[in-house]
């Protein structure tokens, strides 16, 4: 008894001149990165808010850190994962690793290298570097330049030292950066409210926390 013909496979036309946009280049890799941060965001938000017991911080700060140790494999094969290879919330949740690597200052530096590498090759937002080189100087007690880092303090969350504060609208406006009294404003806010059952996106959540 002969098989029945195979379907005739169906293509969709698509308008002259058009092309696919191709995907990222690495899908595991971008699909490892966001489950990451999906694991680590709730708490995150929790320990923005003061919300966790010592137990949890704990806890906690052993995920960042085993987080930090995997994206320095990433940064040793990959280099700094753009969104070319891990797709735009892929890269933004490579970064939001990095910024809560501070218990691996080396891997926490090297990302920002790495980076920055990126910004001057133009493959990643020097808008988002900004963040991870302010979180780099305050870690080793440096004033921040772009003022994107701050601290909870019994008034609520303060700006952390930034050098020559007269200057800070305008080195935020080079790159890319709300004013800084705009952004401490809508952080404020942000964060007197309970967190979601599910955050945005990484880069939503940065951008707000600018």
């Amino acid at each position: 008894m002969e098989s029945a013909p195979a379907p005739a496979t169906v293509t969709a036309a698509r308008p002259p001149g058009s092309a696919v946009t191709p995907g990222p280049k690495l899908p595991y890799l971008r699909r490892e990165l966001l489950a990451r941060v999906d694991m680590a965001e709730p708490r995150w938000q929790r320990l923005s808010r003061q919300q966790l017991s010592d137990q949890e911080i704990g806890r906690g700060l052993q995920d960042d850190y085993a987080n930090a140790l995997f994206l320095g494999r990433v940064l040793g094969e990959h280099g700094w994962p753009v969104a070319g290879l891990v797709g735009e919330d892929g890269a933004a949740a490579a970064l939001q690793l990095a910024l809560h690597a501070d218990t691996c200052a080396h891997v926490q530096q090297l990302s920002a290298r790495a980076m920055y590498l990126a910004v001057q090759a133009g493959t990643t937002s020097i808008r988002q570097w900004a963040h991870l080189h302010d979180r780099c100087l305050r870690r080793v007690g440096v004033p921040q330049l772009f003022g994107t880092q701050y601290l909870l303090g019994a008034g609520g969350h303060v700006r952390e030292p930034v050098r020559e504060p007269e200057r800070l609208d305008e080195r935020r406006a080079d790159v890319g950066l709300p004013p800084a009294a705009e952004a401490l404003d809508r952080l404020r806010r942000r964060l007197q409210e309970p967190p979601p059952a599910r955050e945005n996106p990484p880069t939503a959540n940065l951008m707000a926390a600018a």
